[in-house]
């Protein structure tokens, strides 16, 4: 597609994920109403809506139930006022080099007639043809109807022996890390749930999507233990597959040392006692009265190292280990006797260097 100045009708297709960050431009702008935006959107985009919820259900319905002329007429008028507030406000400053790429729900006239704005200023804007639909058909492509191509390990290990906190040390050694539940936004557990909740399906898709196509297909991936779902989002089959049969490096430490890892790592739950005990209460399905009753003592106490291992020796643990007794053994094991800052760090290093070597057998072999 030639590139020398802007001729209006002209748009890009995209054809693979990849295109998006390799074509540089300085803002991706979805013009599409908040609502849609929020369910999701190409990562990175900025939303500048040239009709917000109220007024697309208006222009909506004058469509259906007047004529589609006077829709028109209202939603251009509407696009118009839209337009000139982005310009005034966040586009104000914007030099006249400034290269944007817009899009919205099928490419069609919200982006067709905010595009042509910004032409008329001289500015070298680009559309996305198919709009939204077509980035998400290329989601949906990469994620669930091409093999997973990665070279995957999978770091395992009970519940507090500190995972998610030794992916983000791995990436500063330099290794490769895909951390699925801060995509998720969800720490795994029944007892996982962030501030802000998760994302929808189709944003954490589409956030995975972004994340595997920055990686490098012929280095060694590290990912955490998952189930099948992190929270309320699904993995995708060919992903979730793969991290069933990757080497797994297993990580053990004592119950105590996973306990004070815990009341570190969960401390928004620590600090919110209330919020606390409702979550021990979403266990009676599977525990006895007494014993739920007996969380919820050590919680009111404020005995939260106490209770974090109770949970551990009597609900997670033998749960992990069933699970794992239906798996290949670990390709390693790497025990920690401290989950400390010191201790992680430790342990970070000794699991870079097995990744390493890993990566070069699997280079030569």
């Amino acid at each position: 597609m030639r590139r020398v100045g802007y001729v209006w009708g002209m748009a890009l297709t995209l054809t693979s994920l990849s295109q998006i960050p390799a074509l540089g431009f300085d803002d991706i702008i979805d013009v599409r109403a908040p609502s849609e935006f929020a369910e999701d959107h190409v990562p990175g985009a900025i939303n500048l809506p040239v009709l917000d919820d109220a007024e697309r259900a208006q222009v909506g319905t004058i469509y259906k139930q007047d004529s589609p002329f006077r829709a028109r007429k209202v939603g251009a008028a509407l696009v118009a006022a839209n337009a000139a507030r982005h310009l005034q406000g966040v586009l104000a400053d914007k030099p006249g080099g400034w290269r944007p790429l817009v899009y919205c729900w099928r490419g069609g006239q919200r982006s067709g007639s905010f595009a042509s704005i910004l032409a008329q200023i001289g500015w070298r804007v680009e559309l996305v043809a198919g709009g939204y639909k077509t980035y998400r058909g290329l989601v949906v492509e990469a994620l669930y109807h091409q093999p997973f191509a990665g070279r995957l390990v999978v770091l395992d290990g009970n519940t507090g022996s500190a995972k998610t906190a030794l992916l983000a040390r791995l990436a500063q050694r330099g290794v490769q890390v895909l951390d699925l539940e801060g995509l998720a936004h969800h720490r795994g557990s029944l007892f996982g749930a962030l501030a802000g909740g998760q994302p929808s399906q189709k944003a954490f898709e589409s956030a995975l999507a972004a994340a595997l196509i920055a990686y490098d297909p012929a280095q060694v991936l590290v990912v955490e233990a998952e189930s099948s779902k992190v929270g309320n989002c699904r993995l995708p089959a060919s992903l979730w597959k793969a991290m069933q049969t990757a080497p797994r490096l297993a990580i053990s430490a004592p119950v105590e040392a996973r306990a004070a890892y815990l009341v570190r790592a969960y401390a928004d739950l620590v600090t919110d006692p209330a919020r606390l005990g409702r979550v021990i209460a979403r266990l009676k399905p599977a525990h006895a009265a007494e014993q739920i009753a007996a969380w919820q003592a050590l919680s009111e106490t404020g005995a939260f190292q106490a209770l974090a291992a109770d949970l551990m020796a009597r609900h997670y643990d033998p749960r992990y280990a069933k699970h794992r007794a239906r798996s290949a053994p670990p390709l390693e094991d790497f025990r920690a006797e401290s989950l400390d800052e010191a201790g992680l760090d430790q342990l970070a290093d000794r699991l870079a260097g097995r990744i390493a070597r890993l990566q070069g057998e699997l280079t030569n072999g």
